[in-house]
């Protein structure tokens, strides 16, 4: 079974026996599980459109909000079992997440536009990701485990005046649960499921004075992975074959030797495997109604396997779920985090918060990147070795945000900000490159040092609502952002190819060096520096058509800082436009929420970036600007309805029939083997012209369809049967557009559970099938060539799962 025993599950082990004790107290004092802020009672018949959001940086009415906004509150976040960014993606329209085995990083793409290759200490996110408001810079932070969350509410379009840059697209902003000033109470929970699934979660709520509260909430899962190791010893060719090949392809007949099949993985851990624990304890004084004080600290732990890059046709007699590996999966990240937001109510018409955060992030991973698709005919001929490590990455950020805001109902609403954030950063990434095998020859092999890569983010920013009348108002908002980033000492190191240095891979302890005789020369000189300023905007007009009906129209800007990639070489930043109209209703006493937008983007200098191979051979990760317009425009809908007492209905639809790159004519990724040879002037040693492809994880159309039903027994027990059903038409896997390989077909997709709760509301006991067609969904793509011919890799989304979950309130 995949358990690594670490501090932190003792830790958690301390707390769920502390746990017991405390429900033991309760049992024994009378209290009411079910009369908890989130007890296990039956949801409230309240009407649906007294949800709360804070898009606007206020605590506002959805249905009031004049913004396309997804709000996904606890209980639903529970019923979905969400476990990271990419669980919410079915809930929220024109939503995806992909997966990058290399980094084991989930990127993200709303509305079309993402980045799959923002993965590094380079590369910026279209999709800005925050907790509390406090924003997330690198990627890595989208896999982390999503434990006792209030809410997830879900941006779609600029936010670049309020939520600022690396928003072009949208903001994720999760609003973790906070601690409540004289509560005692917790929830727990447990569970297993095939593959060896593990989990466990809780939080307890600590009432330490009459202004001081505080909460503990923690959670772990685990389980083994998906992908089998496919047996060496009946892929292995036959001694004789191996010589036969060998001798054939010019090899010295004294230096023959036979595959070591050792090299291959048989044993161990497997890719797609899951092992991650958080710990998160936080903190509320409020020694007057005039002042409080949040501050919480999170460690997060990831200690599973990277996702495989699988063949998509696999080999006659071998499972789907299986690869034949010659790097064994490595993933160890760790994340510590601090947040604090103090606000005071300075008048009756003004107040001010101050919000920080501080993170620093630590990871290194080891991975598979040549996919097991070739079987090497001998030790250094018919196959490519390739291993991809992260040595070391070391990510450290800090941001501070002021606010000062009008309270209450006036004539003009209005927020006014200044913002600062700064990122230090380095990291190590070898890529061994071998023929055959690791015993082979080197076909190339580089490190990739950057010892300090600094961000340094400046913004003022305003916003300001006219309220013209009770029905009508006029938003307007300006943001001025200044960013610097800055190289120092990155070099890119490759292989010269000195018959007289051993070809051995490169060790994670050699330091490349002209000097050291390990056989490597400079490849690329990283240095350089990158400042720009920007300015986004918003013009809106909301309108109430009626008390439970709002139109809203507006145009905003949203704005991606550029910065400096391999080799020091700067690249632009890149702007979007967003027209969008919108409306927002109410019916049946807001039993019944029907929200709908229109919108069009107008994207600049779109950047797209991949791993490329320049044409004196060296290697590095490069970004291009796409050209002139790149064009998107779509239909979003979301519809969510309390049928009767006992009946709940969800439903969210996407449209995005255009979605049409600008013009771009290299466009490289060697992720992609086969593309033709570009011209000498590119830089790069193959290309494809992709102007007017079709964007990335896109799909035509799409939707989600949420169903469940109580049934109520006389003893107060009930039975909820839950059903959630995924479609959607078939997209594209990359900007190449190359086929049926770099596409997901259409598909859908089901998840179905059942939950019974305990007449009290003091307990509940889950069972859950996921992905019940078992359907191979892909995320991602690329091609490596094979013969004449090319054999197309993907990454997917789990296969079929079964659990069952235990969990209980006091």
């Amino acid at each position: 079974m995949f358990v690594r025993k670490t501090l932190l599950h003792r830790s958690i082990a301390a707390v769920l026996a502390a746990s017991s004790a405390m429900a033991a107290a309760q049992s024994e004092s009378g209290a009411d599980p079910a009369s908890k802020p989130d007890g296990g009672a039956p949801e409230s018949s309240a009407s649906l459109d007294t949800i709360t959001v804070t898009a606007t940086k206020r605590s506002t009415p959805l249905q009031k909000t004049p913004i396309a906004i997804t709000a996904i509150g606890a209980q639903q976040l529970e019923k979905e079992r969400v476990i990271t960014v990419q669980d919410i993606t079915s809930l929220v329209p024109g939503f995806a997440a992909t997966t990058q085995g290399d980094h084991g990083v989930i990127t993200l793409t709303l509305r079309g536009i993402g980045n799959d290759s923002a993965k590094t200490e380079y590369a910026d996110p279209e999709v800005a990701l925050f907790v509390d408001g406090i924003y997330t810079p690198r990627a890595e932070g989208a896999a982390s485990l999503l434990l006792d969350l209030e809410s997830v509410e879900v941006l779609r379009g600029p936010q670049g005046t309020l939520w600022g840059r690396n928003s072009t697209v949208g903001a994720v902003n999760m609003q973790t649960a906070k601690p409540v000033i004289g509560d005692s109470s917790g929830n727990v929970q447990f569970g297993i499921g095939d593959y060896g699934r593990l989990g466990g979660r809780g939080a307890f709520n600590l009432p330490i004075s009459d202004s001081w509260a505080m909460r503990v909430a923690f959670a772990h899962e685990e389980h083994e992975g998906y992908v089998d190791y496919q047996n060496p010893g009946e892929l292995l060719p036959s001694l004789e074959s191996q010589q036969a090949a060998y001798l054939a392809s010019g090899g010295d007949p004294a230096a023959f030797q036979a595959i070591n099949p050792n090299l291959f993985v048989n044993g161990g851990d497997k890719y797609n495997a899951q092992n991650q624990s958080a710990l998160r304890v936080s903190s509320l004084f409020q020694p007057s109604d005039d002042f409080r004080w949040n501050v919480s600290y999170e460690y997060f732990r990831d200690t599973g396997t990277p996702n495989m890059n699988l063949m998509q046709t696999p080999r006659a007699g071998q499972e789907f779920w299986s690869t034949f590996a010659d790097t064994a999966p490595y993933l160890d990240r760790e994340v510590h985090t601090l947040r604090s937001r103090m606000d005071w109510q300075l008048s009756d018409y003004l107040s001010l918060s101050y919000t920080a955060g501080f993170s620093r992030f630590e990871g290194s991973s080891d991975f598979d990147q040549d996919g097991g698709v070739q079987v090497p005919t001998s030790y250094t001929t018919g196959a490519t070795f390739q291993e991809d490590r992260t040595n070391y990455s070391v990510y450290r950020n800090h941001s501070h945000e002021l606010d000062l805001k009008s309270n209450g109902e006036n004539t003009v609403d209005w927020i006014l900000g200044l913002y600062y954030a700064a990122e230090k950063n380095k990291i190590r990434f070898d890529i061994p490159i071998f023929n055959g095998t690791q015993q082979g020859t080197v076909a190339w092999q580089g490190s990739f040092i950057q010892p300090k890569q600094t961000v340094d983010s400046k913004a003022i920013f305003g916003q300001a609502t006219w309220n013209l009348s009770d029905v009508f108002r006029l938003t307007g908002g300006l943001r001025y952002t200044d960013d610097a980033k800055e190289n120092i000492g990155g070099r890119g190191w490759g292989w010269q190819y000195n018959p007289d240095v051993p070809q051995v891979p490169v060790a994670p302890g050699t330091i490349p060096s002209t000097e050291t005789g390990f056989g490597f020369g400079v490849g690329g000189i990283n240095d350089g520096k990158y400042d720009h300023g920007q300015l986004t905007w918003l013009v809106r007009a909301d309108y109430d058509l009626s008390p439970s009906m709002l139109l809203y129209a507006s145009v905003s800007t949203g704005y991606k800082s550029g910065g400096l990639q391999d080799g020091g070489v700067p690249y632009k930043h890149e702007e979007l436009t967003n027209f969008e109209i919108g409306t927002k209703s109410s019916f049946l006493d807001g039993q019944v929420i029907w929200n709908n937008a229109i919108y069009y983007e107008d994207f600049k200098d779109f950047q797209l970036a991949a791993p490329i191979t320049f044409v004196d051979g060296s290697r590095g990760l490069g970004f291009s600007n796409v050209k002139g317009s790149t064009k998107v425009w779509g239909f979003e809908s979301e519809l969510n309805a309390r049928l009767s007492d006992d009946d709940r209905l969800q439903f969210v639809f996407s449209a995005i029939p255009h979605k049409k790159l600008g013009t771009l004519l290299y466009a490289g990724s060697n992720d992609y083997q086969g593309l033709p040879a570009c011209p000498a002037e590119s830089g790069i040693g193959n290309c494809l012209d992709v102007s007017g492809n079709e964007l990335a994880h896109a799909p035509d159309a799409a939707f989600t369809l949420v169903y469940e039903h109580d049934f109520r027994f006389a003893s107060g027990a009930r039975l909820t049967p839950r059903i959630s059903t995924h479609y959607e038409t078939e997209s594209w896997l990359s900007a190449f557009n190359l086929g049926d390989g770099d596409k997901q077909a259409s598909y859908h997709r089901t998840d179905l559970s059942m939950r019974y709760l305990n007449p009290t509301g003091t307990w509940y006991i889950d069972a859950y099938v996921d992905n019940v067609e078992n359907k191979k969904v892909r995320t991602s793509a690329g091609r490596t060539a094979v013969g004449s011919g090319f054999e197309y890799l993907s990454q997917y989304l789990p296969p079929r799962t079964v659990g069952v979950n235990f969990g209980f309130w006091f």
